[in-house]
């Protein structure tokens, strides 16, 4: 089975040994998206919602370069630093995804990378 790497122009790129995303026949895997600006490669300065937003955002220019969209997320997980935020988060979140919603899971940890406030990975299905 082939792996196809998907790096598009309009994405952030790998900040590590890692593929920003992979399509293996009809499924997509998404590395952890963290809130940089795709033009600059730097932290979108904000709150967490303005983070979830960039985020959001990010996950969707790879999604469309693997040929798919939001309706084909099947499972994501979401890293936040402070829990409390869950529900600030959760409001952005619903904004791009609709019923029926992805699997989640939603963990607190103590740090991600570059100090940002959450990191979200998503595992997708081609139709």
């Amino acid at each position: 089975m082939t792996h196809e790497v998907l790096s598009p122009a309009d994405a952030v790129p790998a900040i590590g040994p890692y593929s920003p995303g992979l399509r293996v026949g009809n499924m997509l895997f998404l590395s952890g998206s963290i809130p940089l600006d795709p033009s600059t490669g730097q932290l979108v300065p904000g709150d967490i919602t303005v983070q979830a937003d960039r985020v959001l955002q990010n996950i969707g220019a790879l999604l469309k370069a693997g040929g798919a969209d939001y309706r084909n997320v099947v499972k994501t997980t979401v890293f936040l630093v402070d829990m409390n935020e869950f529900a600030a988060m959760n409001e952005v979140y619903a904004r791009y995804f609709t019923a029926p919603f992805p699997a989640r899971s939603t963990v607190q940890v103590s740090r991600l990378p570059r100090d940002v406030r959450l990191e979200i990975e998503v595992i997708a299905v081609l139709d």
